[in-house]
């Protein structure tokens, strides 16, 4: 599929199907065809496949070929099949317009159409266009740390609340703990996924710092990527300050489920305590011996049955002076 965007009056607007992509300033490939493939190619330039735009060689990724500018990014986003998955985009920069190529659905490609007059430097230029795209980037992967941030508040806080007064709530409440457990894994993929995107942001970023002296606009360009440099160092401090609270949730939820079942246990453990001296008499009187007076006694069976309730009474007093209860 292939979306070719050119610049009216400031703004950015798709031309048609049909139309000279000589005219487009951002040309944007999603699994791109062997037609589309080869109309690039009759603009000169390459198409890597998905092959190559894997390769986790540096040098793979950040390259100068043919005048054209190369670079990949891993990014957050949704395949055709619907998962969530970090998978390759490239930017290929050239003079006369800017080149994506990606396989999946990263939601900055989807947004950044409709406002990319409104970046700082607007999208008047492919350079530009480059930059207001990484600043959409760059933004989203900010949104969905924001996004962790309030599940994992969201997560803790019902870890930690007591909600002992209803029968209901105390049986339910080792399933909200395994909820917690799958909602913070959850969130520490994407974060994973996110901090991957990252890194490989500021790849790009070092990367186009060293050629940017080559760019027509290059004063107006470096402040601005020097701005996207630090946030996303921010960002990536950021990162790393959630998958520390994802760890702490993590073990604060497997106490919360030991602390659970230990109770379950302990309460098991205080029925049989409290079962075991009517069991032994139960088992004394049992036995088929000739001589046990008892059993000849007409008050025999009350008494075995005063006997093992006295029994258990006073073993429940004794716990509860323990304080094991």
């Amino acid at each position: 599929m292939l979306y070719a965007y050119a610049t009216r009056k400031g703004r950015l607007t798709r031309l048609d199907r049909d139309a000279d992509l000589g005219q487009a300033i951002w040309i944007d490939l999603i699994q791109p065809a062997d037609s589309e493939i080869a109309a690039l190619r009759a603009l000169g330039v390459e198409v890597p496949s998905l092959a190559e735009m894997e390769e986790i060689e540096i040098s793979n990724r950040l390259y100068r070929e043919d005048g054209f500018d190369y670079m990949t990014a891993v990014l957050p986003g949704e395949r055709a099949d619907g998962q969530r998955a970090a998978m390759p985009v490239s930017f290929i920069l050239a003079p006369q317009r800017l080149v994506t190529v990606r396989h999946h659905s990263p939601r900055p490609f989807m947004t950044f159409p409709d406002r990319g007059e409104r970046s700082t430097l607007g999208c008047g230029s492919p350079d530009r266009l480059f930059v207001g795209l990484l600043e959409e980037i760059i933004a989203r992967l900010a949104d969905i740390l924001e996004g962790s941030g309030r599940v994992l508040d969201e997560t803790s806080a019902g870890v930690f609340e007591r909600r002992s007064g209803a029968a209901g709530n105390a049986r339910g409440r080792p399933d909200r703990l395994q909820q917690a457990l799958r909602e913070v894994g959850r969130e520490a993929e994407l974060m994973a996924r996110v901090r991957l995107g990252l890194l490989t942001i500021e790849r790009i970023l070092a990367f186009y710092t060293a050629i940017l002296d080559d760019r027509p606009e290059a004063d107006r360009l470096r402040p601005v990527v020097r701005a996207q440099v630090r946030d996303v160092q921010a960002l990536e401090v950021h990162a790393d300050y959630l998958s520390s609270r994802v760890s702490l949730t993590v073990d604060t939820t497997l106490g919360m489920i030991n602390l659970e079942q230990n109770s379950t246990v302990r309460i098991l453990s205080v029925v049989a305590a409290l079962f075991l001296p009517p069991t032994l008499i139960a088992s004394i009187y049992g036995m088929n011996f000739t001589a046990m007076p008892e059993l000849d006694k007409p008050w025999g069976y009350p008494f075995a049955l005063g006997l093992m309730l006295a029994t258990s009474v006073g073993t429940w007093f004794f716990l509860r002076w323990k304080n094991w209860l």
